[in-house]
């Protein structure tokens, strides 16, 4: 699984304008990759342009941060985990960013956020998502969790998944040309 935490080191503001190439490369790749045993070149083919330029122009855009990651994204679900916990955790606000990279860090948490408090209604100040086939397991990943945390988490709790939403990436329309400069 991925893991996905803390505020990007992207400056705020920055902006990256999509040239026409990197524009059909993405709305070519907005419903998953090429099932290919070279989905590069299979785009490369289908736009017109060689398999290291697309490679080249998704490293680009990767490196200026329009786009996070390329990976493969399994429907859990259909691997049999059926328990989805939102663990969430009270943890001291000196402690919250050392510690929740290294929540994050654990191979079965899948997404690893850092939020305000909105006292005093919610102290949960981390998040972290868990999956499993069973609620047992959930629960023993969260105890994981809640060792790893000691002393600095004073309060958790685990908010399962209730129903399943579709949920899926930003889809860009087709507009008009922009200029590649290279």
């Amino acid at each position: 699984m991925s893991v996905s935490t803390f505020p990007s080191e992207r400056a705020a503001g920055d902006s990256y304008q999509l040239c026409t190439r990197d524009r059909q490369l993405i709305l070519a790749t907005q419903a998953g990759l090429p099932l290919t045993t070279d989905p590069w070149a299979t785009l490369g083919e289908q736009l017109g342009i060689p398999a290291d330029e697309v490679l080249a122009r998704f490293q680009r855009m990767q490196d200026a941060g329009v786009l996070r990651r390329v990976a493969a994204v399994p429907d859990h679900y259909k691997l049999g985990y059926r328990f989805n916990g939102m663990t969430v955790w009270d943890v001291d606000d000196e402690a919250v960013s050392t510690m929740g990279q290294r929540v994050s860090e654990l191979p079965f948490v899948s997404h690893c956020y850092r939020r305000p408090r909105h006292l005093p209604w919610w102290s949960y100040n981390l998040f972290a998502m868990v999956h499993g086939t069973s609620q047992q397991e959930v629960e023993d990943k969260a105890r994981q969790i809640r060792d790893l945390l000691g002393e600095t988490c004073s309060s958790h709790t685990i908010l399962y998944s209730s129903a399943i939403l579709k949920k899926t990436g930003l889809r860009l329309k087709k507009q008009g040309d922009a200029p590649c400069s290279e």
